[in-house]
């Protein structure tokens, strides 16, 4: 089914430079454990690359690509397309990634490929066993050392924790509790190596009784995890206790964070139309939520060529974040203003809940 596109994708798309992916937060959840009974796909990403832009992707059956998508990509690419780090496609299908860095490292001449098999996975598959017919099927080796996260229309979900000649699958289905996390290690990976241990404490904790009741929500996410300044080693979040510092380790957002993204997938009877991909693009706690579907992208967040390919909310959240960071020399970047951050977070939270009341009206309309 994948073949005879691979060497053609693989071809193009090795043209393009790789950008190392510093760290992600991730989480598949189960429709039993969600408000809407809808799944969930959730990435918090942290990379290297600035600014994110999303755009719709056309199907194109000379290349082998036989959906559309709406993809999340790196600013400044100038609408190469070549590599994505999450979206959504015409048959319901959603994919996202986290970098694991206790699998095998790659070989050293063929690194940093996630994107590229995510742009490929969009175009082509359908459901989560579509995903894995396709890495049996790619070329080794597949350069990746990642937590691939897929959702499909039927419900299903699974983390394929994917190094360049193996995966490990986890099933959705498996969960007792409907819900999966990861973030910068595989649970097949060389235990106590890798990172983000404290940051999964840190949602296990954030969402305990949500998980628990079912409750959750697509903001769960992006408002409450993506917001908060809570360490679970700690035991507080450094936003609720008054100090004016602190420095920038181990909570959720960072200051490489450029976006906190939920795919809300689809109830029985649905169809892929039905999807939103609730957005925020820029650094979460200085940016807002915007309502993505298939055929619908807002302004705010698609590419801006005069703004150099960047989305042009995630060009006002940085320089929302230039105040939150205010320290230029020595390790001052790692330094928090939580008195300026309070006030930019709370604006920013208020006109996300607008943008899902609005997103959610317009879904019911349907």
């Amino acid at each position: 089914m994948f073949s005879g596109i691979v060497a053609m994708v693989v071809a193009v798309c090795a043209l393009a430079a790789p950008v190392n992916v510093e760290g992600c937060t991730s989480m598949i959840v189960s429709g039993r454990a969600t408000v809407s009974g809808r799944p969930m796909l959730w990435k918090h990403r942290d990379t290297s690359a600035e600014n994110n832009y999303l755009y719709r992707v056309e199907p194109d059956s000379a290349c082998g690509r036989e959906y559309g998508y709406v993809g999340l990509f790196n600013g400044a690419d100038t609408l190469a397309l070549d590599e994505a780090w999450m979206g959504m496609n015409d048959a319901g299908f959603a994919i996202m990634n986290t970098v694991a860095y206790n699998l095998p490292p790659n070989s050293p001449s063929w690194i940093d490929r996630e994107g590229v098999v995510m742009a490929l996975a969009l175009g082509r598959c359908r459901t989560v066993d579509d995903f894995a017919a396709m890495l049996d099927t790619l070329p080794k080796p597949l350069g990746v050392m990642t937590n691939f996260g897929v959702i499909d229309a039927d419900g299903n979900g699974a983390y394929f924790e994917t190094d360049d000649s193996t995966y490990t699958r986890y099933d959705l289905c498996d969960a007792p509790s409907g819900v999966m996390i990861r973030t910068n290690y595989a649970y097949s990976g060389t235990p106590d190596k890798g990172m983000g241990y404290i940051r999964h404490e840190n949602v296990e904790a954030l969402l305990a009784n949500e998980i628990a009741s079912g409750n959750l929500t697509p903001a769960s996410l992006t408002e409450g995890v993506s917001r908060s300044f809570f360490n679970a080693r700690l035991g507080y979040d450094a936003l609720e206790i008054g100090d004016r510092w602190t420095v920038d380790q181990d909570y959720v957002p960072r200051h490489s964070s450029t976006s906190s993204i939920v795919v809300e997938g689809l109830l029985g009877g649905e169809t892929a139309q039905d999807m939103i991909m609730w957005a925020n693009l820029g650094y979460p706690p200085c940016s807002h939520v915007v309502p993505v579907t298939l055929d619908e992208i807002p302004a705010e967040a698609g590419p801006a060529s005069y703004k150099g390919f960047y989305s042009p909310m995630g060009v006002e959240a940085s320089e929302r974040m230039k105040k939150v960071f205010p320290i230029k020399r020595g390790n001052g970047q790692k330094y928090i203003n939580l008195d300026v951050l309070r006030a930019i977070n709370e604006e920013q939270y208020g006109i996300s809940l607008a943008n899902y009341s609005a997103g959610a009206a317009k879904r019911n309309k349907k």
